[in-house]
């Protein structure tokens, strides 16, 4: 059994070196790994970072956007399966063991696991970090909706031959592709133990180009008529959600710890409310 990594890569060689770490100090896999490292365009190309690893080949895809990098790892690939993880992502030790348990079931096909935010200095949380935690990367919803996010996605070639590649930069390529698939028949499993950490965006700008860019992506997505168009605005009015109504999701997430990081995922909320309701 050969599993395939693909990651796109675009101006992230800190990242993709910690992440090619954690690729090569995965516990309890079986199979054999090969690493297909995707370059889009970087003023620089990553070739230092993956010269230190024997099984990392770096090739180059010039169309913007990660669906056509993935693409372009998928027409390198040799795999019996393909594994699909950003640049900026650090897989838990366990992720690729967990990818090869779920696909030890011949019925499955598609397969999704938990995204959690990568703390740099877990015993001081930044301020963006456990409010990240608990609103961003749920991919657990997300794949109940019918896609899971392409930072943490495995399927075979054989599905991509039938669904057929990702899309361009222009739409949401994970939930297009996902939403494609589920169409074609597919079932996307829930695979908990299939953990990468994502690391917070480090300001409220980059959180709220997130949101526009989610909205823009939703409302690429309505069917003409009015109550779809409300539907998108009462969407659109809630992402950043309202501080007195959340309060109960930050005093109880599993996904945070202690008094410090809901204090501080409290006072993220409120800063978020705030910004929405200017905006």
């Amino acid at each position: 059994m050969l599993i395939s990594i693909i990651i796109p890569h675009l101006n992230q060689e800190g990242y993709l070196r910690v992440g090619l770490e954690a690729l090569h100090a995965q516990r309890g896999v079986t199979s054999n790994i090969e690493i297909i490292v995707v370059d889009n365009g970087s003023a620089r190309l990553p070739e230092m970072v993956c010269s230190e690893w024997p099984d990392v080949r770096l090739v180059s895809e010039p169309t913007p956007g990660p669906g056509p990098a993935r693409n372009r790892g998928i027409c390198e690939a040799r795999g019996d399966i393909l594994a699909f993880i950003d640049a900026d992502c650090r897989a838990d030790l366990g992720w690729l063991a967990a990818i090869e348990t779920a696909f030890a079931d011949e019925q499955t096909r598609i397969i999704g696991g938990d995204v959690r935010v990568g703390y740099e200095h877990p015993p001081r949380p930044t301020f963006l970090e456990p409010y990240e935690s608990v609103y961003s990367y749920r991919n657990n919803e997300h794949i109940a909706e019918g896609f899971s996010g392409t930072g943490n996605l495995a399927t075979l070639p054989s599905v991509v031959v039938e669904v057929g590649p990702f899309a361009g930069i222009e739409v949401a390529e994970d939930r297009d592709w996902g939403l494609r698939a589920c169409a074609a028949g597919y079932v996307i499993r829930y695979v908990p133990e299939m953990i990468v950490f994502h690391p917070a965006r480090k300001t409220f700008a980059e959180l709220t180009r997130k949101w526009d860019r989610h909205i823009a992506h939703d409302y690429q997505r309505i069917q003409p008529g009015p109550l779809a168009a409300l539907r998108w605005l009462a969407r659109a009015i809630g992402v950043a959600g309202s501080p007195l109504f959340e309060l109960r999701t930050v005093l109880f997430s599993p996904r945070i710890a202690g008094a410090r990081e809901r204090s501080l995922a409290f006072s993220a909320l409120l800063q978020s409310g705030s910004i929405a309701a200017a905006g």
